[in-house]
């Protein structure tokens, strides 16, 4: 299977070359929750991650994936209880705040993604939801290849119903569908997406 490089996510990239020798960077491992700090963010050099938050019955609630370029941390958000889970092995650099001016497009990113997500998990009906979800972490995590668009990261059922507030059956059998119906391909626990050149989420 032939394939291109690696999507550019929208980031900063400027001021990750050029400040990245002189931050203080930590190494995580996949499950690995990155502890959370009232007056530092983590910006994500390398792997990926998801934030959340789980109500009073314990049910989880996906807030966002997030990559390489990536601002994440607590000053973020103002949701309690806040996790930042590892889906991989994650590289971060530290980032004081003294330095948060030198990262507004990073900071804007982080604002326009989640607002993109909160937009599709109130789409109807749910299999406009998913594929739409899917086509997002495409986007986002994707790399061209030879039969499509191939999400580079392992989200389970699980994980999906989380984020769009469904059940795991209901994700397995419209994925299942998806596959027949030819929109999509299964490649090692990864998902190809057959994206005609101008479908975008909006004429999903």
């Amino acid at each position: 299977m032939s394939s291109t490089s690696l999507i550019p996510n929208s980031s900063d990239t400027s001021n990750n070359s050029t400040f990245s020798e002189q931050l203080p960077q930590q190494l995580f491992t996949r499950r690995q929750i990155i502890p959370l700090c009232n007056d530092l963010l983590w910006r994500i050099d390398r792997g990926a991650v998801r934030t959340l938050t789980w109500s009073e019955d314990g049910t989880f609630v996906t807030l966002g994936y997030w990559g390489s370029g990536d601002l994440i941390g607590y000053p973020l958000s103002k949701v309690q209880p806040y996790h930042i889970e590892c889906l991989t092995s994650v590289e971060v650099s530290i980032v004081p705040p003294h330095l948060w001016h030198l990262y507004i497009n990073a900071l804007l990113s982080h604002i326009q993604h989640s607002e993109e997500l909160l937009s599709i998990v109130h789409r109807k009906p749910i299999s406009v939801r998913l594929w739409q979800f899917l086509v997002w972490l495409s986007e986002k995590f994707g790399r061209n290849v030879e039969q499509g668009k191939l999400i580079d990261l392992n989200v389970t059922h699980q994980e999906i119903s989380e984020v769009l507030n469904t059940t795991r059956v209901t994700v397995t059998r419209l994925l299942q569908q998806f596959e027949e119906n030819g929109m999509l391909l299964r490649y090692k626990r990864r998902i190809i997406l057959r994206l005609p050149n101008k479908l975008t989420r909006k004429s999903s």
